[in-house]
C-alpha cells in the first residue's frame, strides 16, 4: 500500500483538518467530526454524510446553495448518530432540516436515530433516501438500490430550493422529485485499498472489468472482458435509459463521474459516447458535469448518472452555489 498518509487511523481527521484550512466556505469541528458552512443562514437546513473515501462527497458540497453541514464517517463506514445530531443542530435555523441519505443500511439506521434525537430537541427533520443505482436491487450493504453519484444532483437541487427560501415541505418535495428522476451505474477497472485495511477490497484480473460496481467496492452485476471505451460506456447507458424509460423528447442532466483514479481525458471519451447515444435517441443533454464528484478512494473506473428534468429543475440546477467542489454563478 502506497498512500500519502501518516497514521491510517487518523486519515479522516487529518484530511478534514486540511480541507477546512484550505476552503473559506467551511469550518470543521473534531469531537465529533462535522464540516459546516462558515456563514449560517436563516433557511431550511440541509445535512448529508456517510463514510469517507468518496471525496469530494459530502464535505466538498458544503456551502452556499448546497449543504449546510456534512458528516464524514470513517472510511467506507457510516458516521454514528452523535455527529449527525450535531450537524442537525448546526444546520437548524428554526425552519427544519432535511437529511439527504444514501441508501446504505448503516447510513439509514444512524440517520434515523439522529433524526429521532433531533426531534426530541425540537428540530423538525425530514429524510430523503437516495437510491439511484440501477445495477443491483440488493447488495452487501443495502436493502434495495444503493445511493451513488446521483446524490450530488439531489443535493444541488434541494440546496438551491432551500437557498431561495422554499419552506420545508417544498424542499422535501423537490428532493423527492429529483430522486425519482435520477439513475446511475458504474464500472470498475481496478479495486481500491482502505487505509486501515491495507490491501485491495477485491481483485480483478488485468483483462476484466466489473459492471455495476458499488462505491465501496461492492460486487456489481457482471464481469466482462476489458473492451474499448464505447462498449463499456454502452453497458452503463442501456440500463439507465431503460430504467428511467427515457424516450425521444426527454431532457436530462448528465453526470460522468470518476471513481478517483481515472484521468479526465478518459471521462470525456465516455461523455462523448454518452452524447452520441442520447442524441441518436432524441434525448437532449441540457446540462452536464464531468469529473470526480463521488469517488471510491483511488479506484480506476467511472459512473454515469442521468436525471430527467423539466424547466423548474433546470432553474434549480443553474442557481448559484459556492462550495469547494462545485461553483456556479459566483
Amino acid at each position: 500500500m502506497k498512500k500519502l498518509i501518516n497514521d491510517p487511523e487518523q486519515v479522516v481527521a487529518e484530511s478534514v483538518e486540511g480541507f477546512a484550512l484550505a476552503h473559506e466556505q467551511v469550518e470543521a469541528s473534531f469531537d465529533p467530526i462535522v464540516v459546516y458552512r462558515s456563514q449560517k443562514s436563516q433557511k431550511v437546513g440541509l445535512v448529508s454524510g456517510g463514510g469517507s473515501g468518496h471525496e469530494p462527497l459530502h464535505a466538498g458540497f458544503v456551502g452556499e446553495g448546497m449543504l449546510d453541514a456534512a458528516v464524514p464517517g470513517p472510511v467506507f463506514t457510516s458516521p454514528t448518530p452523535d455527529p449527525i445530531l450535531k450537524a442537525a443542530k448546526i444546520a437548524d435555523s428554526g425552519k427544519g432540516v432535511v437529511f439527504i441519505v444514501k441508501n446504505y443500511t448503516g447510513d439509514v439506521l444512524n440517520f434515523d436515530t439522529a433524526a429521532e434525537l433531533a426531534e426530541f430537541e425540537g428540530i423538525d427533520v425530514r429524510q430523503i433516501i437516495v437510491n439511484d443505482d440501477v445495477a443491483v436491487e440488493d447488495s452487501l450493504y443495502t436493502a434495495g438500490r444503493r445511493g451513488v453519484a446521483g446524490t450530488v444532483l439531489v443535493e444541488k437541487l434541494a440546496g438551491a430550493a432551500a437557498e431561495r427560501g422554499d419552506d420545508l415541505d417544498s424542499v422535501v418535495s423537490i428532493a423527492e422529485e429529483a430522486v425519482r428522476n435520477t439513475r446511475s451505474m458504474g464500472v470498475a477497472l481496478t479495486s481500491c485499498t482502505v487505509p486501515h485495511v491495507g490491501k485491495p477490497t477485491f481483485t480483478l484480473d488485468e483483462d476484466e472489468v466489473e459492471i455495476g460496481i458499488g462505491i465501496h467496492g461492492e460486487p456489481g452485476s457482471k464481469r466482462i472482458p476489458m473492451a474499448d471505451a464505447d462498449h463499456i460506456t454502452d453497458q452503463l447507458i442501456d440500463p439507465i435509459v431503460e430504467d428511467l424509460q427515457l424516450s425521444s423528447g426527454d431532457r436530462v442532466i448528465a453526470l460522468v463521474n470518476g471513481m478517483g483514479g481515472t484521468p479526465s481525458s478518459e471521462l470525456y471519451i465516455m461523455f462523448r459516447r454518452l452524447h452520441q447515444r442520447l442524441n441518436l435517441e432524441g434525448i437532449s443533454i441540457e446540462r452536464s458535469l464531468v469529473g470526480n464528484f463521488v469517488t471510491s478512494l483511488e479506484m480506476q473506473g467511472a459512473s454515469i448518472t442521468l436525471m430527467r428534468v423539466n424547466d423548474s429543475m433546470l432553474e434549480l440546477f443553474d442557481a448559484p452555489c459556492n462550495t469547494p467542489a462545485l461553483r456556479k454563478g459566483v
